[in-house]
């Protein structure tokens, strides 16, 4: 069934996303109010997903909404930010289906209920040319306490949470193109390139203790460069340290060329901060990847025998 009234669309599916926030006025405002808690500030980030460009044309909504969701609450995690709510802006396929857009809202209620994270508003449109979706999202940190990319410091520990690379080749995976690996294999870097687990908990726990802080969207060289930059310091990056999960495992023993992928690959989502420690009792893992040290801005990645291995692409480019 097709979509003719987009008002009774708002209403009917994405209306029910705004329950908890009583400044999105059930949506029925061009407009929404959102206050910091006591002693905090807030935090705003935003970020678009293009079928065809950060997802598969053919992805289910579920996935889509995994991939949009995801990225945005990252974003808050890298700043140990607590999710406060969100905007949508929707431009729909003009020959978009009802079911689609019910299953999207639906989708979209599961995360906003896992992670109190309602909806505040936003727009609908169609459009001539692929699904574009844009999400801003709004949460808060203790003042003055929100964790940046240029606080790295000489002498700190870089670390990252979960593992690394599962993202890009579970995009191989989900394209069909590593028929050489187990089916059970391929679904879980599928699953893992699909849908992103934001390390929320995990960000909020290293406010006063990470001095630097990103979400690895980009690719690991790509995004840790950017905290050696912005700090002014140089990472130095031990290739061997990489936490990778059994699949990308038995993927890079039999074809080791395929760590460039780790190395440079993007969308796994996870946190890569510096400091001189790590939180008690996270909920995922966390290894120590590499030392903050003296040099030209960078990231100087090192073999086990701590020769310099050159790394033909950093990461992803939106321009390339």
């Amino acid at each position: 069934m097709g979509v003719n009234d987009e008002f009774d669309l708002i209403h009917q599916y994405f209306e029910p996303l705004s329950a908890g926030a009583p400044g999105a006025r059930g949506l029925l405002d061009d407009a929404a109010t959102l206050s910091p808690s006591q002693g905090c500030e807030l935090v705003v980030t935003m970020d678009t997903v293009v079928a065809g460009v950060h997802y598969l044309a053919d992805e289910k909504p579920t996935n889509i909404v995994a991939k949009l969701m995801g990225s945005n609450l990252s974003d808050l995690a890298a700043m140990g930010a607590t999710p406060r709510g969100f905007t949508l802006s929707c431009a729909w396929p003009k020959d978009i289906e009802r079911d689609d857009i019910q299953a999207f809202a639906h989708a979209m209620g599961d995360w906003t209920q896992a992670y109190s994270f309602p909806l505040l508003g936003g727009d609908t449109v169609t459009t001539t040319g692929n699904a574009v979706f844009t999400i801003c999202a709004f949460g808060d940190t203790p003042l003055g306490k929100a964790i940046s990319r240029n606080g790295a410091k000489v002498g700190d520990d870089v670390y990252v949470t979960g593992s690394l690379g599962d993202g890009a080749l579970g995009l191989l995976a989900a394209q069909k193109k590593l028929s050489e690996i187990s089916e059970d294999d391929q679904t879980y870097l599928a699953d893992r390139y699909r849908v992103p687990q934001p390390r929320v908990s995990v960000g909020q726990s290293l406010i006063g203790l990470a001095n630097a802080c990103i979400d690895i969207s980009d690719g690991l060289i790509q995004d840790l460069g950017h905290v050696a930059h912005a700090s002014n310091v140089q990472i130095d990056l031990q290739i061997s340290a990489i936490p990778l999960s059994d699949a990308a495992n038995r993927i890079i023993e039999s074809n080791p060329e395929m760590m460039s992928l780790v190395l440079s690959g993007g969308d796994d989502y996870e946190l890569a901060f510096t400091g001189p420690s790590v939180p008690d009792n996270c909920d995922v893992p966390i290894t120590c990847i590499g030392k903050v040290v003296d040099g030209d801005p960078g990231v100087m990645a090192r073999a086990t025998d701590g020769s310099l291995v050159e790394i033909a692409k950093s990461g992803y480019n939106h321009f390339a």
